[in-house]
This record gives C-alpha cells, structure tokens and sequence, in this order.
C-alpha cells in the first residue's frame, strides 16, 4: 500500500506543523500533501521549511483562496499521476485524530471509500455548540432522504479512497465546496458501484484557528442534493 494524506490549508499556521508531524507518526507508509490557497500567515513557509528534512512532505501552492473542493480535486490528481493507490482526506485542525489513520488502512483493503463517521455508533461530537450539531445532524437526514444513500455522515470530511474508484470521476465537473463538496463526492462515488464502508471516530471541534464554516456553505449543500438526484435522473451525473 503507498498511501498519502491530502490536507487542504488556509491560514493554519497555529497547527500545520503539529499535524504533520502527527499524520507522519500515525503510519510509517504515509505521506502527507498540503495543498496551500496562498494562506497569508504563511502556512505554506513552514511546509517548505519541513520539507528539507522529511521527503514524505509534499507541498502544492496555488495562487489565492479558491476553495475547499478544487483543493481536494486539484490533490487528488495530482497524487493519483504520482502513484498513490491510497488516498486519504482529513482537516488540518486536529478535528480528525491522527490516530485512527491506521483503522481507515486497514478498512480499505476491502472497500472503495471508508467515511469517518460522526453519527454511525450515535453521536460523537465534542465542543460543538447544540446549534450547529443540530445543523449537521440535520443535514445528513435530509441528505439521506433525498439522494437516497445509505450513509449517515455524508458531510464529514475524515475519509479514505482507493485511487482506482477515484480515477472514475471526472474532477472538472465538481464545483462544489464544504459539505456541498463531500456529499458530490460520496454520491459520484455511491452511484458508481463503489463499496463505501463508515467507520466511527469522534470529532473533536479545532483546537486553534478560525472555522471556515459560513451561510453560504450550508445553503450549497441544500441546493446540491436537489442538483444531483435531477443529473442522476437524466443521466448527466
């Protein structure tokens, strides 16, 4: 297995060197790509700096703040043409715990996607305010009534693909962000035949910096499941 872990950043100088450090010691066959939007508080400086020393450490800058979902997609590309077979996406604030990199190896031997999952053995949230659980919560029912996926968290952002499932979407069609863009990605990938597994874990809310979460972010992902379920039934998805 060759796997990598794609971490998407924007002004997340307080944890990027923590956290590689962390997903680099979760796993001797791991390797980390940080995708940069040209964070102003220089992110991407102590990437290159950990870079002299470690060769597991990729580093992907782009020129601006561009998004969430062409971050992963632009990853995603790029670390399938370097020849990762295991391709893994989690936040860079410690939300996802590094330790459980290890169970989402072991469960993709046998599937296509492995979703951390927040509601799948109750719920495991930790320092969320009730009205923004409320709202994610909320939101995967809703997700699952109208798409029709037998996922509990289609919002979560902790997960793990096998590059082969991957290589069948076609990244130039996703335009989505946030939550909009993790459910794109599982329904894509659920309605291709994809074996897709939720492995509990326990989300724990950042530990420093600022949540990039937003209205516009939440009213994307309402939108999205309506956009979807129609191109699936025209034979557009």
């Amino acid at each position: 297995m060759k796997p990598i872990v794609v971490i998407p950043t924007y002004n997340e100088i307080d944890n990027i060197y923590a956290i590689i450090n962390a997903v680099l010691s979760a796993d001797e066959r791991v390797h980390i790509l940080i995708v940069d939007d040209n964070s102003p508080d220089g992110t991407a400086d102590i990437v290159k700096e950990m870079q002299l020393t470690n060769n597991r450490i990729l580093l992907m800058q782009r020129p601006g703040k561009m998004g969430l979902g062409t971050a992963y997609c632009q990853g995603f590309e790029h670390v399938i043409s370097l020849g990762y077979d295991t391709v893994m996406e989690m936040d860079a604030d410690f939300s996802h715990d590094p330790n459980d990199i290890r169970r989402f190896l072991t469960e993709i031997e046998q599937y296509d996607l492995v979703i951390g999952s927040r509601y799948s053995n109750g719920v495991n949230v930790v320092n969320w305010p009730l009205s923004r659980l409320i709202l994610s919560y909320s939101a995967n029912i809703y997700t699952r009534i109208i798409t029709g996926m037998p996922i509990m968290d289609a919002t979560g952002g902790f997960k793990c693909f096998r590059s082969k499932a991957l290589s069948k979407i076609d990244f130039s069609k996703i335009h989505s962000n946030g939550y909009a863009f993790q459910i794109e990605m599982n329904y894509r990938l659920w309605t291709s035949g994809a074996r897709i597994k939720e492995i509990p874990i326990i989300f724990n809310d950042r530990r420093s910096g600022v949540s990039k979460m937003n209205r516009s972010i939440v009213w994307e992902a309402v939108f999205l499941v309506w956009k979807m379920k129609f191109l699936q039934i025209f034979g557009k998805l």
